[in-house]
C-alpha cells in the first residue's frame, strides 16, 4: 500500500521532481513526497549552498561527506535535495537558508513554514 499523500506543491499544482542526480526524496523517487512514515517531513526542494551544508554539518546532519555504505555520494553546492521542513525553517532563522524550488516543494511544508518565508528563497 502506498502511504504517500497527494503530490501537490505549495502553489496548489502538481508536485514537480526535485532531483534524480543525486536521487532524493524520503522514498528516493526524486520527489519531495511525504506521508505518515516521513516523520521528518522531507518536503522542501532546496538548492544546496556551501553555507547551508556547513550549517547542517554543524547541527549534526553532515550532508556533504560521502557515505558509500549507504550509497550516498555526499552533496555539493548546486545539488537539489529534499530537506526537512523544520531544518529549512531553522536555517532561515539562522540566516543560512538555501534557495528552493516552490514547484517541487510539497504543500505539507506549509504546516511548518509560511508561504511568505518560502517565497523569500524561491528560485523558480
Amino acid at each position: 500500500m502506498d502511504e504517500r499523500e497527494d503530490s501537490i506543491n505549495v502553489l496548489g499544482e502538481a508536485l514537480e521532481s526535485c532531483s534524480t542526480q543525486p536521487l532524493t526524496g524520503f522514498w528516493r523517487n526524486g520527489c519531495c513526497d511525504t506521508g505518515p512514515a516521513d516523520r521528518g517531513r522531507h518536503t522542501v526542494c532546496a538548492v544546496m549552498t556551501a553555507e547551508f551544508l556547513a550549517l547542517s554539518k554543524y547541527l549534526g546532519n553532515d550532508l556533504s561527506t560521502p557515505r558509500p555504505e549507504f550509497g550516498f555520494a555526499g552533496l555539493k553546492p548546486g545539488d537539489n535535495w529534499c530537506l526537512c521542513a523544520a531544518r529549512f525553517l531553522q536555517a532561515h532563522e539562522e540566516g543560512a537558508a538555501p534557495q528552493l524550488r516552490l514547484r517541487a516543494t510539497h504543500r505539507r511544508t506549509l504546516d511548518i513554514v509560511p508561504l511568505e518565508v518560502l517565497r523569500l528563497y524561491a528560485a523558480d
